[in-house]
């Protein structure tokens, strides 16, 4: 059941499109290490530096055919993204010649994972068995991994973002480039989940790679019109991809 909502009613942007990155150098690191139920992921780079793969290109291309085309009232007028390296370059390449400014945020970037961070679900039961133990206690959404974040803190940076888009952008249709988590946020808030619905939808459903969530104001506020829609890469040639599910305690190292 929905709670009451202090954003996303009737001011704010005419439109948001979440975009979720192309797949990463981390993604299949991720996918790699789960399919040798390896502790860690065969990767050195920190996540904020982590690239796009080919496909993730391949991906952010199609976007880029999709925005060169696109018409005019359903063009983006301002485009935010993640520093995040994977996410930046998702945008850059999406807006490439289009004229189209790109803002970096802070707050898109992607939930820090912590200790945890580099590590599968196989890992963090082997090493921090205590911290999985509190993790099953406390709830994947308010649980915090040593020197990271909780979902609740991403919640708190979307609620900051969305406060700075109340005003001065009613006619704005807003394009952000940013992660998993994020996008699961932006559907907390807007949409005024529950802990249990969210962590529902969670279960249930993968965010692929370059797919659009997308935001549509009406007379009762912003109202989710399509989530994970990945029919532009699906009419493309590029491969739709996504992290396999995630079950039990684990957490998604990169994303």
């Amino acid at each position: 059941m929905a709670v009451p909502r202090l954003v996303g009613l009737v001011d704010g942007p005419a439109s948001i499109t979440l975009v979720r990155h192309g797949e990463s150098a981390g993604n299949l690191a991720d996918a790699d290490a789960r399919s040798r139920e390896a502790e860690e992921l065969d990767l050195e780079t920190r996540d904020a530096d982590v690239e796009l793969s080919d496909q993730g290109r391949d991906q952010a291309a199609v976007l880029a055919r999709y925005l060169a085309d696109v018409a005019e009232p359903d063009r983006p007028t301002l485009v935010l993204t993640s520093p995040y390296r994977r996410a930046a370059d998702t945008a850059s390449i999406a807006v490439a010649g289009s004229g189209i400014d790109v803002v970096v945020d802070e707050r898109l970037r992607e939930r820090d994972l912590g200790l945890f961070d580099g590590l599968t679900g196989h890992g963090i039961r082997a090493r921090y068995a205590d911290e999985a133990k509190r993790r099953e206690r406390v709830g994947k959404f308010y649980y915090q991994p040593p020197s990271g974040e909780s979902w609740a803190d991403v919640v708190l940076r979307v609620r900051s973002l969305l406060a700075d888009l109340r005003h001065g952008f009613e006619d704005a249709r807003i394009w952000m480039f940013t992660h998993q988590a994020v996008i699961m946020s932006f559907r907390y808030v807007l949409e005024g989940l529950s802990e249990p619905d969210l962590l529902e939808i969670d279960r249930t459903s993968n965010i692929a790679n370059a797919s659009l969530t997308t935001y549509r104001r009406s007379d009762e506020g912003l109202e989710l019109l399509d989530f994970a829609d990945t029919s532009l890469v699906d009419a493309a040639a590029a491969d739709v991809t996504h992290e396999a599910p995630v079950t039990g305690d684990a957490e998604r190292a990169r994303a």
